[in-house]
């Protein structure tokens, strides 16, 4: 099992909806949140991507200076950059980071966003382009460790004598990953990516989704790794993770979410619809699954639903997800700086065992906690102290 955290590039805050509690996300804040999850363990951080965020790539190379282990899931993005001029990329913040960079296939799913940018393709060409995209950019990286050019003319993308003299540290490239729910989505996962991703919908709709996916990736003879992404709220006690959740939308009113949701009405990605029709904005519904919240998606896109509850539920959550075989857990939480240290505070220790030994830091032996009285350690196990004579 594997835990990523993210790196809020869109935004942070205390509350959703308002400016109430929002804080400044610069340089130093993100950088404060990468060596807080690089030190709890962390095997990585997403960081998101599109116009509403700064730019991944230059996020990420910021931050690798600051950080030792963790790795980088940015996004790439066919239509936005060459597939060329993205595999030189890939492959420059691979060699700078010492193999630390993963990278997550973004086809976009607003339409009027995308032509923003330039790219004025409908759901379908999107796909029929990524799919080219895709197996040019995977196929320059795997023959830079040999010093071979490649030459692709393909009913959307054509490259001649393509060439990348400085290959990535991994081999043959840095790991792919993508999330779709669409059947176009999932014939590209199954035919290219290495990780599948899942937004956190219910159990059942999730394994319904793997079960899909690998059986696709089987008749081609490959096997897929699967993560999925989901915000946690966690306190002590459940009572008070519930409450948590629902300051979190305080200040969200019936106008915002109104508004949001028809935005989302408007996008063509089949993900960002099934996450909105978890819920369909109504309040009274949140709780679509046990302990499964979907309050978030109301006025956030992407990922719209949180794990919510003591650590020995969310504990028990995730496992029901990685029964059905997802090894990879995103989470976030608001406000991304502390969430992320209280989850790993809560949650880290109930955890498969590879977790804890990575957290383990063999020049910390202790003790842990502050000092009490100048004269005891602290010790959750012991019960009674003898006062002195």
């Amino acid at each position: 099992m594997k835990i990523f955290w993210f790196i809020p590039t869109h935004g942070d805050s205390r509350y959703l909806g308002t400016s109430k509690g929002a804080r400044q996300v610069d340089h130093a804040y993100m950088k404060q949140i990468a060596v807080a999850v690089d030190n709890l363990g962390y095997e990585g951080v997403l960081i998101p991507t599109g116009r509403s965020c700064e730019d991944p790539w230059l996020t990420a190379a910021s931050l690798i200076d600051a950080t030792k282990r963790l790795k980088f899931l940015v996004a790439l993005r066919p239509g936005v950059t060459t597939p060329a001029l993205a595999a030189r990329m890939a492959a420059t913040l691979d060699r700078l980071s010492n193999g630390r960079v993963l990278l997550n296939l973004v086809t976009g799913g607003d339409e009027q966003e995308l032509k923003g940018d330039g790219v004025y393709e409908d759901h379908a060409s999107r796909y029929k382009t990524a799919a080219e995209y895709t197996a040019i950019w995977r196929e320059i990286l795997t023959r830079s460790h040999s010093g071979e050019s490649f030459t692709f003319h393909g009913e959307r993308l054509s490259v001649d004598g393509a060439k990348l003299l400085y290959p990535p540290v991994q081999q043959p490239y840095p790991p792919l990953w993508f999330g779709g729910s669409s059947e176009a989505a999932v014939e590209l996962a199954a035919a290219q990516v290495d990780t599948y991703l899942t937004w956190g919908e219910p159990p059942a709709a999730v394994k319904a989704k793997i079960d899909d996916v690998k059986a696709k990736a089987a008749a081609r003879g490959r096997e897929l790794n699967y993560g999925i992404r989901l915000h946690v709220i966690v306190r002590e006690t459940n009572a008070e993770a519930w409450q948590a959740a629902d300051e979190l939308i305080q200040y969200v009113d019936d106008a915002t979410i109104a508004a949001a949701q028809q935005k989302f009405k408007s996008m063509d990605s089949v993900g960002q619809r099934r996450m909105a029709e978890l819920h369909n904005g109504d309040r009274s519904q949140l709780e679509v699954s046990p302990n499964l919240w979907a309050g978030v998606g109301l006025v956030r896109g992407g990922a719209g639903t949180a794990l919510v509850g003591d650590p020995e539920t969310v504990a028990a959550r995730i496992q029901e997800y990685a029964d059905l075989g997802i090894s990879t857990f995103i989470f976030s939480g608001y406000p991304h700086l502390e969430e992320s240290i209280r989850f790993a505070e809560l949650v880290f220790p109930l955890l498969p065992l590879e977790i804890r030994k990575k957290l383990a830091q063999p020049n910390l032996t202790g003790p842990f906690g502050e000092i009490v009285a100048n004269n005891y350690t602290p010790d959750e196990s012991k019960k009674n102290i003898q006062e002195p004579a």
